[in-house]
């Protein structure tokens, strides 16, 4: 009865180091795990305030835009699509956009390709050629039941690059 009794013991004993042992390593690796965790929290955090930040400049989150365009009986998801087909619409011209101020090089002609709506006067476009691009910043004044009236403000042109 002795060595069953002393059997037993060393048994639990051995099973208690075990379940230490072991409890032990799942610990250490669920912290690690949490910390991982926090580090990606942290870094997704830091990219959603940065993408906050990026879209600082935009009609959806001007909320002084938005009351300009409400206060005018307007509804600014409305007039933002608006603006972006009337924008588009001018590149039908066989020269080119003519909003943009350059002449088509090689007879290829500017074209807008993409646009921003920054607030309820602005708009900032990106426009190319094939060969050539640059920016645009374009004024815009909206009237109901009339088109979109565009007024180019001021136009950057990047050089071709060339192959080293």
């Amino acid at each position: 009865m002795k060595n069953v009794i002393l059997y037993a013991l060393i048994f639990s004993l051995l099973f208690n180091v075990f379940q230490y042992i072991n409890s032990t390593k799942i610990l250490e690796a669920k912290d690690k795990e949490v910390v991982k965790v926090k580090d990606r929290l942290k870094i997704s955090r830091d990219s959603v305030a940065t993408l906050a930040n990026a879209n600082y400049f935009a009609l959806e989150s001007d909320q002084d835009a938005q009351e300009y365009f409400y206060s005018n009986g307007l509804d600014y998801q409305k007039i933002a699509i608006k603006v972006k087909e009337d924008l588009i619409t001018l590149n039908e011209n066989k020269n080119g956009n003519k909003l943009v101020p350059y002449e088509p090089i090689d007879g290829k002609p500017f074209l807008i390709n993409t646009s921003k709506v920054l607030n309820h006067r602005w708009i900032i476009a990106e426009f190319s050629s094939g060969e050539f691009w640059g920016q645009i910043l374009i004024k815009y004044f909206v009237s109901e039941g009339k088109p979109t009236e565009f007024e180019t403000v001021e136009t950057v042109l990047y050089e071709k690059q060339t192959k080293e």
